[in-house]
């Protein structure tokens, strides 16, 4: 497999045939995840992009979570079914506009086709399938508009917490939903985001587990003055 980085946090993984393509599936990406060798480290939690592409066959990007800093790589999450990264992967290029592989593929490329205002519309109204493409979007204004919708789910709120994509105005949105801001693996998110403006990551900071709040005190992805708020809690709950 190859890897390249296209961006900080977004890299580009090419499967040079449909043997190693199989055995990464059977052994990590149908369940739910990946590993791969970089030099470049990324903190846990981080959220990050990953374009999969297999020689000439097809290619997809999709949102991902660092969830373990290897030796020599990271390995991470990510939420998009893997039955649809295995059919999107294995579609030659020369049938992606003539083939109807699955329901999913025909959601993921009209909605990955649409318009930014298009998007920006359809978000408030999105459907399960629809959500899931908007929730790989780079526009943060549209990760934004997918808060609006009420069917949205927790769990695809906390991919919107661990968001690179996170703007202040989303933060705010989610620490002041309770239904939201009631689960914790949120309101950690939302701590370790660093595009979560310092004054909200600070008062969700003491709700926040006492590991959690441990590691904040250690990392250096945060601000100094969340740092220092963490130990502060430490010291006082002595």
């Amino acid at each position: 497999m190859k890897v390249s980085v296209l961006a900080y946090e977004h890299f580009y993984l090419e499967f040079e045939s449909e043997a190693e393509l199989q055995k990464e599936y059977d052994h990590n990406i149908s369940a739910g995840g990946l590993s791969f060798h970089t030099t470049m480290q990324l903190p846990e939690f981080s959220a990050m992009q990953i374009t999969l592409k297999l020689t000439n066959g097809g290619e997809l990007s999709l949102a991902a979570t660092v969830v373990k800093a290897l030796p020599e790589g990271l390995a991470v999450a990510f939420e998009t079914k893997p039955d649809l990264i295995w059919a999107t992967l294995m579609t030659k290029p020369d049938e992606i506009n003539t083939a109807t592989t699955s329901s999913e593929i025909n959601v993921w490329e009209r909605v990955r086709h649409l318009s930014r205002v298009e998007k920006l519309l359809l978000a408030p109204k999105a459907d399960r399938s629809e959500r899931q493409v908007l929730l790989q979007d780079n526009d943060a204004q549209v990760i934004f508009s997918l808060l609006k919708n009420p069917r949205i789910t927790v769990e695809e709120v906390l991919r919107i917490a661990r968001s690179s994509l996170l703007s202040a105005i989303a933060a705010e949105t989610i620490a002041k939903t309770t239904i939201w801001a009631g689960n914790s693996e949120i309101r950690v998110a939302l701590v370790h985001n660093p595009r979560t403006p310092t004054a909200i990551a600070l008062k969700l900071l003491p709700t926040l587990p006492e590991p959690d709040i441990r590691q904040i005190a250690k990392a250096t992805a945060v601000s100094q003055a969340l740092r220092q708020a963490a130990l502060r809690i430490i010291v006082n709950r002595k």
